[in-house]
């Protein structure tokens, strides 16, 4: 009901701007990093990731793109199995991939707080605070949430510094030896923040 968005749709480029946009990638291992828009569940191993998103994007770019837009909004189910129907799997992957902020150590996603790391509610944690989180000792940065934007650490960077509330648009400069095999400390990279626009920032 709060949908802003379908003037865009009724634009003469909308077909277009879909089909540009159906042929992201949902995750991306890049430079040694793997790069998602949200999170990662404490399950998935980065090829498992880099898979599941496969299969989201191969449904956006062919016949299934209807059923999986029909079928992709909602917050259940909550967490992965791997006997779920396609269009609950790709429900779990889009969710995880471009919603994620906290959850249980067993998966369990909750989309309902959007405020920092200490307004977990009880029984979550911030994704990358998970115990025993398969991807802790991979390089994953990500996006999304604003709240926690500039958090940097030496396997995990969030890059949502709240451009569109009228904070800054960031971003990391990789080094030329990303990707090389040589040992990667995300803190080490140079970042880059410019401030927004004023002209350009949403009402909050």
């Amino acid at each position: 009901g709060a949908d802003t968005a379908q003037h865009l749709f009724d634009l003469p480029q909308a077909d277009a701007w879909m089909d540009w946009l159906a042929r992201r990638d949902m995750a991306r291992w890049e430079s040694g990093c793997l790069l998602v828009h949200a999170g990662v569940l404490p399950g998935w191993t980065v090829a498992q990731t880099l898979q599941l998103a496969a299969e989201v994007e191969s449904a956006l770019r062919g016949p299934e793109r209807a059923s999986l837009l029909q079928g992709m909004f909602g917050s259940q189910p909550a967490s992965w199995r791997e006997d779920l129907e396609p269009v609950e799997r790709w429900r779990v992957t889009v969710n995880a991939l471009t919603r994620l902020r906290f959850c249980t150590p067993q998966g369990e996603m909750e989309f309902n707080t959007k405020e920092g790391p200490g307004s977990a509610p009880a029984g979550y944690l911030p994704w990358f605070d998970v115990p025993g989180r398969v991807t802790a000792d991979v390089p994953v940065v990500f996006g999304h949430w604003s709240v926690v934007g500039g958090l940097r650490r030496p396997k995990l960077a969030c890059l949502d510094t709240g451009c569109l509330w009228g904070r800054q648009l960031s971003a990391m400069r990789v080094p030329d030896t990303a990707g090389d095999g040589s040992p990667i400390d995300l803190n080490t990279w140079e970042w880059i923040s410019v401030p927004a626009d004023p002209g350009d920032v949403v009402p909050y």
